[in-house]
C-alpha cells in the first residue's frame, strides 16, 4: 500500500533552533522524537529567500536560475512539473492547509482575472481544503467566534501590554494560534479519510514567522538572557561597513515587519530588547512543535501515523537580531539554514541518523520522486534523499551548500537606483563549503569569509591576497554549478533517425 504523505514547512525555521540540532536553549521534544524515527539532515540550506522565491525551489526541484521566480510576486512558469502535480500522476489528491504563495503564470489567466493581483497564489495541483493568506481572513474570523474582539492582523498579533518590546502575550490563548487553527483544520480533515486510500496533505504553518508573539505559556517559556552571542559586528556602523549590500538592508529592516504596532528601524533595538524578541521567537517554535505532537496523536489514534512519510522543514529562515538585522535575504547562513526531517515508514536502517552531508530544499522533488517512482516532467536540479533513508547513504555527494538572492524591484525600483544596477544585476549567488563561504554577486564586491576562524561572517578577506586562491577556486567551482544546472529540459534530447533519444543525466 502507498504511504499517506504528510508534508510541514513552518515558515522562518532557522535550522539551528532544534534540541535535536544541539541548541543550548531550544525545546523541540515532538521534532526530536520525529527525529528518532527518521533521518535529520542537519546541514540543510534553502534555494533562495522571501518566501515565494524558497517555495518555488521547493516545489518545482529547481534552482532560483532555472524556476526564474525571483521575488514575492513573480509568477512561476506554468510550463514547470511541481510536488502536486506529480503526487497527481501517483494517484494522490494534494490537499493544502495554509498557503503556498505561488503567484500564478499571467499567460494562461485572463488579464482580469484578480488571481493576478496577488502573490498569494496557489500552486497548481493541490486541492485547497483551507487557504490562509497574509490577512489571515479565515483564522480572525474563527478568533471572533470564540468571543475575540480582532478586527485584522494587527489588532489580534499585539501584546496586550503597550511597551513595543515586551514578552506580554496576544489576546488569544494557546489554543488559539494560527498554528492551533491550521492544525485543528488538517485533524478535522484527517477524520474524513477512508482508510484503505492513502492522501497527501501539504500544511503550512506560518509560524514562526513574524508577528513575533506567542501566548502563555510560550511568551515567558525562555529566559531572553540565555542563549548564545549575536553573530555580528560590535555595532549597526561597524556591520554597516562589511558590505554595501548589508548597509542597504539595514535601511530597509522596519521594527513594524517583526512587532504588531512598532515604528521606525529595527536596529535602533537594543540587544536587551533583540534577546526579547528572540525569547518570543523561540517560544513560537516550542508552540509548533506541541501542535505538532498533537497532529501526530491524531493520527495515531486513526491508524494513520505508522504508514506516513512525514516531512518537516521550512521555507527559509530568520536572521533574529545576527548582524543587527532580522527577517530574511542577502547571504549569511541564518536567512538560509533550515531544519530538514523525514521519516519513511518501514525504513528503519537509518532510524535516528543525523546527515551531516549538505542537502537543500532542491532536493525535495527528487526524493518524492523516487520515493512515489513518478519522474518530473521538467528536468530536476536536486537530488533524491532516499540513499540517506535507506541506511546506505549515497555513492557520490556535493561538497558545499548553493543559494541564490535576488533583490530586485520591478514596481519602485528602489534597489536598481540605489545601486545603479539594472534590474538583471540585482542578484547574488552563494557557494558554502566546510571551510569558506563565497557571495558573488552580478553587480557588486563579491565576499568570501573563512569560516574555520570567522563562523560569524564578520570579516569579508575577498581583497585579502591570502585568499586569492581559495577566491579563485571558489569563483570557479559557483561557475560549474551555474553551467551544469541550465535548465535541460530538452537539452538532454535530441531528434535521430529514430525518433527522440532522451536521458535523464
Amino acid at each position: 500500500m502507498k504511504p499517506n504523505i504528510l508534508l510541514i514547512t513552518a515558515d522562518q525555521w532557522r535550522g539551528d533552533s532544534l534540541g535535536l540540532a544541539g541548541h543550548p536553549v531550544v525545546r523541540t521534544p515532538a521534532i526530536d522524537r520525529l527525529a528518532s524515527e527518521g533521518v535529520a539532515f542537519l546541514r540543510h540550506y534553502a534555494g533562495t529567500a522571501p518566501c515565494s522565491p524558497a517555495r518555488a525551489v521547493l516545489y518545482t526541484g529547481l534552482f532560483q536560475m532555472n524556476n526564474r521566480v525571483c521575488r514575492n510576486g513573480t509568477p512561476l512558469d506554468d510550463r514547470f512539473d511541481n510536488i502536486a502535480r506529480m503526487a497527481r500522476r501517483a494517484g494522490y489528491d494534494p490537499t493544502l492547509f495554509g498557503y503556498t504563495d505561488v503567484s500564478p503564470d499571467p499567460r494562461v489567466h485572463d488579464p482580469d482575472d484578480p488571481l493576478l493581483t496577488t502573490y498569494e497564489g496557489i500552486l497548481p495541483g493541490f486541492t485547497v481544503r483551507l487557504k490562509l493568506p497574509e490577512h489571515e481572513g479565515p483564522y480572525l474570523s474563527w478568533l471572533r467566534g470564540r468571543g475575540h474582539d480582532v478586527a485584522d492582523t494587527c489588532a489580534a498579533h499585539r501584546a496586550v501590554d503597550p511597551a513595543e518590546v515586551s514578552s506580554a502575550p496576544p489576546v488569544y490563548s494557546r489554543g488559539e494560534t494560527p498554528t492551533a487553527f491550521v492544525a485543528g483544520e488538517f485533524i478535522r480533515w484527517l477524520s474524513e479519510q477512508e482508510e484503505d486510500r492513502p492522501w497527501f496533505a501539504h500544511v503550512s504553518f506560518i509560524r514562526p514567522h513574524p508577528p513575533f508573539i506567542a501566548p502563555e505559556p510560550y511568551n515567558t517559556l525562555y529566559d531572553p538572557a540565555s542563549g548564545p552571542a549575536f553573530a555580528a559586528r560590535p555595532s549597526v556602523a561597524e556591520e554597516r561597513g562589511l558590505h554595501p549590500f548589508v548597509d542597504w538592508q539595514i535601511d530597509r529592516c522596519q521594527k513594524a515587519h517583526f512587532i504588531a504596532g512598532a515604528s521606525g528601524m529595527a536596529a535602533d533595538w537594543s540587544e536587551e530588547q533583540r534577546r526579547i524578541i528572540r525569547a518570543i521567537y523561540w517560544g513560537m517554535i516550542s508552540e509548533v512543535d506541541d501542535q505538532f505532537a498533537r497532529m501526530r496523536q491524531a493520527m495515531e489514534v486513526a491508524g494513520a501515523w505508522d504508514n506516513t512519510l512525514v516531512i518537516f522543514t521550512s521555507d527559509h529562515g530568520e536572521l533574529m537580531g545576527d548582524h543587527h538585522l532580522f527577517g530574511k535575504g542577502g547571504f549569511f547562513d541564518g536567512s538560509y539554514h533550515i531544519p530538514l526531517v523525514i521519516r519513511m515508514p518501514g525504513h528503519d536502517g537509518a532510524r535516528g541518523a543525523k546527515v551531516e552531508e549538505f542537502t537543500g530544499a532542491v532536493d525535495i522533488m527528487a526524493t518524492l520522486s523516487d520515493i512515489l517512482g513518478v519522474a518530473p516532467k521538467t528536468s530536476a536540479d536536486g537530488h533524491s534523499l532516499k540513499p540517506f533513508l535507506d541506511g546506505t547513504g549515497p555513492e557520490k555527494w556535493r561538497d558545499a551548500a548553493f543559494w541564490e538572492f535576488d533583490f530586485r524591484d520591478i514596481p519602485h525600483q528602489k534597489a536598481e537606483e540605489h545601486f545603479s544596477l539594472s534590474s538583471r544585476q540585482c542578484n547574488g549567488s552563494v557557494l558554502r563549503s566546510d571551510a569558506f563561504k563565497y557571495v558573488h554577486f552580478a553587480g557588486l564586491p563579491p565576499l568570501l569569509f573563512d569560516l574555520r576562524s570567522d563562523p560569524a561572517e564578520t570579516t569579508n578577506v575577498a581583497a585579502d591576497p591570502a585568499y586569492r586562491d581559495v577566491r579563485l577556486e571558489m569563483a570557479e567551482k559557483l561557475l560549474a554549478i551555474r553551467a551544469e544546472h541550465l535548465d535541460q529540459t530538452l537539452a538532454l534530447t535530441e531528434l535521430t533517425e529514430s525518433g527522440p533519444m532522451s536521458r535523464r543525466s
